[in-house]
């Protein structure tokens, strides 16, 4: 009675991706009941509340776990049907990611084409903040995740990828014209609202008290967030491979030089024996160590 039978776990994975039962039935060909008795006897078989009955349903801490595994077994089933020469002519492999928008902006792409034309590969990426795209992995959602955390989520190896620096940089005109007291009183650009990075940094200055200024806007794009910046909008942290030809054409200038911020980054995946994983994850760790610092 140790074993998860896989109708039972295909037909959760159906229920968390369509969000209802009615949906999940309709999806899998079958009545709402069969699907409501299939998500019964797993939890009985596992002894665990799987699903919170919500609209949308969402997996619990423990239904994540299944979740995970059936994306994985997923992922297994058409790698093998690949191998086998099972799949459409030209039916490409989906691979997805989840990659804070930074790295999105400045050197991922690049390491995605670096991959060989064979075996073909969709890359469905998940933009999130590299302190937060470690849930995507915990849930399930993503094969693979660019984080801030060496902590490898449950199922997923985990490994160091380099260190991304920050510049606090403004525009001169910015800096001439509200620089000359405390940078926690000049009007600071943030990504969104979950972003500390300003904050953090200027609670770190000597003599430093409180966060950045209440006066802040809200850019959520990466390319964005540095427009802002040298458009005199505010001061922010911006990536050196941002920052750099900015300072150099005279559009910004940096603020505090001695105190840059360095932000490990890693690379975390499925444990799977998947030649798609595995030959992204060689593209991204060669991109990164000709462009992260070590």
């Amino acid at each position: 009675m140790n074993d998860l039978p896989l109708d039972q776990v295909r037909t959760l994975l159906a229920v968390v991706d369509e969000g209802t039962f009615d949906a999940a039935a309709s999806a899998l060909h079958v009545t709402p009941s069969a699907v409501s008795q299939r998500v019964k006897a797993l939890e009985q078989r596992t002894g665990r509340v799987l699903l919170t009955r919500t609209k949308p349903v969402r997996p619990t801490e423990s239904g994540e776990v299944v979740v995970r595994f059936a994306r994985q077994l997923a992922r297994l089933e058409r790698d093998a049907r690949a191998e086998l020469g099972m799949t459409s002519a030209g039916e490409p492999t989906r691979v997805s990611i989840a990659v804070n928008a930074d790295s999105l902006a400045t050197w991922f792409l690049g390491a995605l084409t670096r991959l060989p034309a064979e075996p073909r590969l969709g890359f469905e990426l998940r933009r999130e903040d590299e302190d937060h795209t470690a849930e995507l992995l915990r849930e399930g959602q993503v094969m693979a995740a660019v984080t801030s955390s060496p902590d490898a989520v449950a199922g997923c190896s985990v490994r160091a990828l380099g260190r991304m620096r920050y510049l606090a940089v403004a525009s001169p005109e910015f800096a001439a014209g509200h620089l000359g007291g405390p940078l926690g009183e000049a009007p600071v650009v943030d990504f969104d609202r979950r972003d500390d990075f300003q904050d953090g940094f200027v609670r770190r200055l000597p003599g430093a008290e409180g966060a950045a200024s209440p006066v802040r806007h809200f850019i959520p794009t990466s390319e964005g967030f540095a427009v802002a910046v040298a458009a005199g909008l505010g001061w922010g942290m911006l990536p050196e491979a941002q920052a750099v030809p900015l300072l150099r054409a005279g559009r910004l200038v940096q603020l505090a030089p001695e105190r840059p911020v360095d932000v490990p980054l890693y690379w975390q995946q499925w444990k799977l024996d998947s030649p798609a994983l595995a030959a992204v994850a060689h593209a991204v760790s060669a991109t990164a160590a000709e462009t992260l610092r070590s």
